[in-house]
């Protein structure tokens, strides 16, 4: 069992992770990854100091790394993913029937929904963001509509479709760690997901009333439209990646084979279509596809993707792991939650506390891998003593975590977002309301009561409605 660390030296540790992380990323403006592994170093130094063995840290560290093997190839098949729809163009085959068609007024609305549905089907916000995103992001470029606006819509559609989404990694994590069934799990985060998701569909209808198709936007169109017509092959056959990766998914295969089809589908059509030869793939698979057409409007539109633009998201996982895990070892988060518990006086209380627990650890690693496994298990109890259904719970690591996850710049899915969609979490955030709308939603339901299931009994059908079923 691992040395407990007094309450002083706790706050201490709390603090020196505060002032590193803080103040490198938003003082400094130093790399994140790079922070998130000096903050991690202090901690391990400290720990080591008050009599918390190495040992101890290295084993927590390689569990954590552990479960974070499987997001690092999901985000490198993501970035060897858009890579390959671009050079086969598919991609760009989206980018142009999305500026033939979409009427600037609703594409707001429509990329949230087109996102949504994406990422219900794939079960992955990354995967979504990194390719129908891309795709989108083009159009919006092409129709005048800020990018912020867009990355914004994109994130809300991406992120409501991945908690609803029962092939989501990290709304799998949340229901099992609580021990919860993964239906439950879903239907219970509604209460929260669907007023975010609501009031972010009439912001982006409103938003969009500004843009109504003038003589410049229209210009925009026609210059991109055709440039795209003249530097690739534009077939309809290229669709054909998309709907292999969303019908292996339907057919509840593991996602990532499913993105290795797509890739592969992606390498047939860049060579039959536009002539691409095997070695101009692998090297747009390695660096990311490279436009020249001249137009700097259509190649910043068009170069994205490849294995190294994820390396920077990689690392930046591995740094959350180094910094989050030596945390748990020193007894940081069993404190915390020891001292609510001798504070918790009702089921609002605990709640109440829970909430702000899992949202501050959350916020100082930026990564649900670390606080779904390490507080889940442990805070789950709790529930069952004050009689909450554990679905309450599940739904609150989700509300300060998978959907928070965008607004925090150091975190892991923060970092991905902004490389990928190039656009900074300050310009975006305000336009995702959904993403901090969660928690003020889940607030209110824990103060008036509603949404928020008690148990009767310690006993009987109404406690076993909420274990999970293998």
């Amino acid at each position: 069992m691992n040395q407990v660390l007094s309450l002083g030296k706790v706050l201490t540790l709390l603090f020196v992770s505060f002032l590193v992380v803080l103040g490198g990323v938003l003082y400094l403006d130093a790399p994140t990854n790079i922070i998130l592994i000096l903050a991690g170093m202090s901690v391990i130094i400290l720990s080591m100091i008050w009599g918390i063995k190495w040992q101890a840290i290295e084993d927590d560290l390689m569990e954590t790394l552990k479960s974070m093997f499987k997001p690092i190839l999901i985000l490198l098949a993501v970035g060897m993913l858009t890579g390959s729809w671009m050079l086969s163009g598919t991609i760009p085959l989206i980018i142009y029937y999305g500026l033939l068609s979409i009427d600037p007024l609703f594409f707001l609305v429509i990329t949230a929904i087109i996102c949504a549905v994406m990422s219900v089907m794939a079960g992955t916000s990354w995967g979504t963001i990194g390719t129908v995103g891309v795709a989108l992001m083009g159009v919006s470029i092409g129709l005048g509509i800020p990018v912020e606006y867009t990355a914004g819509s994109i994130v809300v559609g991406a992120f409501f479709g991945d908690k609803l989404s029962p092939l989501s990694d990290t709304t799998v994590m949340a229901s099992a760690m609580a021990d919860v069934n993964i239906i439950d799990h879903i239907k219970h985060m509604l209460w929260t997901t669907i007023p975010g998701f609501v009031i972010s569909l009439v912001l982006y209808f409103i938003l969009g009333i500004q843009y109504g198709g003038g003589t410049e936007q229209q210009e925009n169109i026609n210059m991109i439209v055709n440039t795209l017509q003249e530097n690739f092959n534009l077939n309809p056959i290229l669709i054909i990646p998309p709907f292999i990766i969303l019908t292996l998914i339907y057919f509840k295969k593991p996602t990532l084979p499913a993105f290795a089809a797509g890739i592969i589908a992606g390498v047939l059509l860049a060579i039959i279509f536009q002539g691409s030869t095997l070695l101009e793939f692998i090297n747009v698979l390695e660096n990311g596809y490279i436009s020249s057409t001249d137009i700097p409007l259509v190649d910043e539109i068009l170069q994205r993707g490849g294995l190294a633009s994820m390396l920077g998201t990689v690392s930046l996982l591995i740094g959350a792991a180094i910094f989050g895990s030596p945390l748990k070892t020193a007894g940081v988060i069993s404190t915390l939650l020891d001292k609510i518990m001798h504070a918790a006086k009702n089921s609002k209380t605990i709640m109440t506390s829970t909430l702000g627990l899992h949202g501050l650890l959350f916020t100082i690693t930026g990564s649900y891998y670390v606080t779904y496994a390490v507080l889940g298990p442990i805070i789950s109890p709790l529930y069952d003593k004050y009689k909450l259904y554990r679905k309450n719970w599940s739904r609150t690591m989700e509300d300060t975590g998978t959907t928070l996850s965008p607004m925090i710049p150091w975190g892991v899915t923060g970092a991905f977002i902004v490389d990928t969609l190039e656009v900074s979490t300050g310009e975006f955030i305000l336009y995702a309301p959904m993403t901090y709308l969660g928690i003020i939603f889940a607030l209110i339901y824990i103060y008036t009561g509603v949404g928020v299931p008690k148990k009767k009994s310690q006993d009987g059908e109404s406690v076993k409605a909420d274990v999970k079923v293998n």
